[in-house]
């Protein structure tokens, strides 16, 4: 396992907490998320899809498996799984792509994109179930600094919205929420 492999492994596991925290069947998952026009399953909807994305720039695919309307958990997991097994198997993870910031290898440009994803989504998750949404401090500050070095890229359609002013007492996260067009006292 490296280090990639490890931290995808991390956080995966807080987003996948949220998911299975609430039952296929519970009426949260229609509630509204901090996405604008994204409902909680849509979250989980959307990084399956993301992760589907970054297979294809390797020219793989996630094997077919569960539909999120059918089971988030069980459509998480079985994505989660494969981006995993990728990352720790080394032709997969130093496959090389030309991708948004030229040549890349799709461990490092998942690490980029990918587990940052995963983190800003676990706290979508969370704040539009109405469970814990604390992220790890240390993942916090190492978002912060990735995106940092996005520049205007990170600010378009689909991906990040323009960064709104935190409130005056906010801590780290809720300044890393700001600088990702998030209103950290959303409550859905």
């Amino acid at each position: 396992m490296t280090e990639i492999s490890d931290r995808y492994r991390r956080l995966a596991e807080g987003f996948t907490a949220r998911v299975a925290a609430v039952p296929a069947d519970d009426p949260r998952w229609a509630n509204q998320s901090p996405c604008d026009d994204w409902k909680a399953l849509d979250v989980v909807e959307h990084l399956v899809g993301a992760h589907q994305m970054f297979f294809g720039f390797i020219d793989l695919e996630v094997p077919p498996g569960p539909a999120v309307a059918d089971g988030p958990l069980a459509a998480w997991e079985h994505t989660r799984d494969a981006m995993q097994a990728a990352l720790e198997d080394p032709a997969s993870a130093t496959k090389e792509f030309d991708g948004f910031f030229g040549r890349s290898k799709f461990e490092d440009a998942s690490n980029r994109f990918v587990s940052g994803d995963v983190l800003i989504h676990t706290w979508d998750l969370a704040r539009a179930l109405g469970i814990d949404d604390r992220l790890p401090e240390d993942e916090v500050a190492t978002a912060r600094a990735g995106l940092e070095g996005l520049g205007d890229n990170m600010r378009q359609p689909g991906v990040f919205g323009p960064e709104v002013e935190p409130p005056a007492d906010a801590d780290d996260q809720d300044r890393l929420l700001a600088f990702v067009g998030r209103d950290p006292r959303f409550s859905g």
